[in-house]
């Protein structure tokens, strides 16, 4: 069963390696919406400092939102999804492993841009370090959330706006933790306790998540 999941994920991410525009995309979209903020509200370093760590966050979470609605689109379309269901291994793999794939090509790359974008926002250096931190514990949560959406809105007209409706809401909590933390630094409150919050709802994620992905990617595609 391990070597069906990273089957699954070296093939997504060898696909999205060919496909750079693919990917490239949400990561400029990421950049865009962070450095638009500074331009629009002024160069007050208090203020910027104080919404920093929402709207990195904040545009994280709609970057991720970007490249959900091909999650498995793609390999529907093909038919690759229903030769990949027709294998013994269980379908919770499938999800998971997509949901892996999806957070190695579109998480990771966020991870490395934020502590350069936190600069505008005139963040200190431990600041940024946490907002690292955040974001390498809360973008997993968004791949595994968003993985129950793209299976839900499967072939179905208008996709992309269902999967932001379903899912928008769930991604609510790892937004508060997350920048949470980020505000626990800057105001000396301390960020354990957000961070405890943001571990336990990645736990939660991975251990539900892929099953319900799989119950409802089964419906979509029967």
């Amino acid at each position: 069963m391990l070597k069906f999941l990273f089957t699954v994920i070296r093939r997504d991410v060898l696909l999205a390696a060919r496909r750079r525009g693919d990917w490239l995309t949400a990561q400029f979209f990421f950049v865009m919406v962070v450095s638009m903020f500074p331009l629009g509200i002024g160069p007050e370093p208090s203020m910027l400092r104080t919404i920093g760590p929402g709207v990195v966050w904040v545009a994280a979470l709609l970057a991720s939102l970007l490249s959900l609605d091909r999650l498995f689109a793609d390999d529907y379309r093909d038919g690759t999804l229903e030769q990949m269901l027709m294998s013994p291994s269980p379908i919770a793999l499938l999800t998971l492993g997509k949901a892996i794939a999806h957070w190695i090509i579109n998480g990771i790359p966020l991870l490395l841009i934020a502590p350069l974008l936190g600069i505008q926002f005139n963040l200190p250096a431990e600041a940024l370090w946490m907002l690292v931190l955040s974001l390498a514990i809360g973008t997993p949560i968004l791949s595994l959330l968003g993985s129950i959406g793209a299976a839900l809105t499967l072939g179905l007209r208008g996709g992309g706006a269902l999967v932001t409706l379903l899912i928008m809401p769930l991604y609510v909590p790892a937004l508060i933790f997350g920048a949470g933390a980020v505000e626990g630094v800057l105001s000396g409150t301390g960020s354990e306790a957000h961070l405890s919050l943001l571990g336990a709802f990645l736990m939660m994620s991975l251990l539900l998540a892929p099953w319900v992905s799989a119950m409802a990617l089964k419906v979509s595609v029967e």
